[in-house]
């Protein structure tokens, strides 16, 4: 059989059509269609948007953008899958012996799902607005994602059912990734592809799409590689049904999940652009000890780590969880964070930069406008005129004096503190003293936890990981909150 450039072989090889040099991961190969969707307007936005919002305030490094991000997590989602094949196809070749091989249908299974996990990290953060996260946390801003009016302009024609199983109430930065990467399919994905959209929407946040027969084929042919189970096995609908049920919810950990690809990618990326060093850990061991595990008996699929892989897991974790604490929750960077959302409240109270969003919000052939890089100028011309305000302050890195951090504090707590700070200061109460809370959080791992579980390779059992490691019942959530003066 002869076999072409864009066969499956030659893919799985990694083949590619052209090569990004990334400063964090060295080359990243791509394809002709992620070519063709990295080109396209809605994902170039991506460019003028700083994957930490503003922290290049604080981290003067810090100027990498959501473009760079979304690539490094396509390469770090197409190591992890690989990883999990890898380690499976060993598994089986132990099983049956080294006669053991992949078929052509096996083969192009491992081709079509290997697409659909690199496009859907690809496109994950698609979606994000201007300054990342910190843009919806502006009250304005906040106001019109929940604005019922603009969520149904934004899927006008677009039967969002069957998204989402229900019609969003509000919109929510993943919605907005899921309708950039529609649009962007919409014009890219050549006729040719072996799969759909669907089939990538399907393992991205917040969808419950039903995939293509092209992934129900593929998931057929896959079965046996990953779990062992005998070819035949899902020879009734309800088996491959559940099988495909499966194969979604697993590889979408990939993309989103206490370990994946998004959060491998900017733990590496912003202690890199920070220079920053906070705990850290080993991919490469982590990888290497991650398995598929599946448990017939049980109807549970879901990432294996065995005994030598738990202490990476628990770098990983940590890692992330200090970088919360030290880094993103900084007293300086979440002061200016306080000070962008009071000058996005302070532009947007002119029409014409709220109609201007507003148009971006809810139509997405507008939305490629709207970035950093915009909201900047409407800070400048803001300043120009107005020389003690918000935009002022941020355009000329005017930070806010930190009086004290609290953790943990109620409502109540935080308003006798107010208070107290209100006196100290000798100023009219409500009148100067601000704060502003981070959730620093750990992690969803605990007793129950079921998405990672530990595998036991000599007697092929699970266990819960707290029954292996205590390490997760040792760091909770911890809500910071800063107090700031104005200058």
């Amino acid at each position: 059989m002869m076999h072409t450039r864009s066969s499956p072989r030659f893919e799985l090889l990694g083949l590619r059509d052209r090569l990004i040099m990334d400063p964090v991961h060295g080359g990243i190969a791509l394809s002709e269609i992620e070519v063709a969707i990295i080109d396209h307007p809605l994902f170039q936005r991506l460019r003028y948007i700083c994957q930490n919002d503003i922290l290049s305030l604080v981290f003067p490094g810090a100027t990498h953008s959501r473009f760079l991000h979304s690539i490094g997590t396509m390469h770090v989602g197409h190591r992890i899958f690989s990883q999990l094949l890898e380690n499976a196809l060993a598994e089986r070749v132990k099983q049956h012996g080294q006669a053991y091989d992949l078929s052509e249908s096996q083969l192009g299974a491992l081709h079509f799902f290997t697409q659909i996990v690199r496009l859907a990290c690809l496109l994950h953060d698609c979606g994000h607005s201007s300054f990342s996260h910190q843009f919806s946390r502006a009250e304005s801003i906040h106001k019109l994602f929940a604005d019922g009016k603009a969520v149904k302009t934004l899927w006008e024609g677009i039967d969002t059912t069957k998204l989402f199983g229900r019609p969003p109430e509000k919109i929510v930065h993943e919605h907005f990734s899921v309708r950039c990467a529609m649009a962007i399919f919409q014009d890219s994905l050549p006729a040719s592809a072996d799969f759909t959209m669907d089939d990538v929407l399907c393992l991205m946040e917040t969808t419950a799409i039903q995939p293509s027969e092209a992934f129900m084929a593929a998931t057929a042919a896959i079965w046996p590689v990953l779990t062992g189970d005998a070819e035949g096995t899902l020879s009734s609908q309800d088996a491959l049904d559940n099988a495909a049920r499966h194969l979604i919810e697993t590889l979408g950990l990939v993309v989103s999940g206490e370990f994946d690809a998004d959060r491998a990618d900017y733990m590496l990326r912003d202690g890199f652009h920070s220079s920053v060093t906070i705990g850290g850990f080993n991919i490469d061991h982590l990888l290497k000890n991650l398995h598929i595990g599946w448990d017939s008996k049980a109807n549970w699929m879901g990432f294996a780590v065995t005994g030598n892989g738990l202490g990476a897991l628990e770098d990983f974790v940590y890692s992330r969880y200090q970088m919360y604490r030290k880094v993103y929750g900084h007293k300086t960077s979440q002061g200016f964070d306080l000070i962008l959302k009071h000058a996005i409240n302070e532009v947007m109270a002119d029409s014409e930069v709220s109609d201007f969003v507003y148009d971006c919000l809810t139509d997405i052939q507008e939305f490629r406008h709207l970035t950093d890089n915009y909201f900047w100028e409407q800070f400048r011309r803001f300043a120009r005129t107005n020389p003690n305000s918000w935009s002022e302050r941020i355009i000329n890195r005017r930070r806010l004096k930190h009086l004290r951090t609290v953790q943990d504090a109620d409502a109540e707590t935080l308003k006798t503190l107010s208070r107290t700070l209100d006196d100290e200061l000798g100023i009219e109460a409500g009148n100067g003293v601000l704060h502003c809370t981070l959730k620093a959080r750990f992690s969803k791992i605990g007793s129950g936890y079921r998405e990672i579980r530990v595998l036991n390779k000599r007697t092929g059992t699970y266990s819960d990981i707290t029954h292996q490691s205590d390490f997760f019942s040792k760091f909770r959530d911890v809500s910071i909150t800063h107090f700031y003066r104005e200058p």
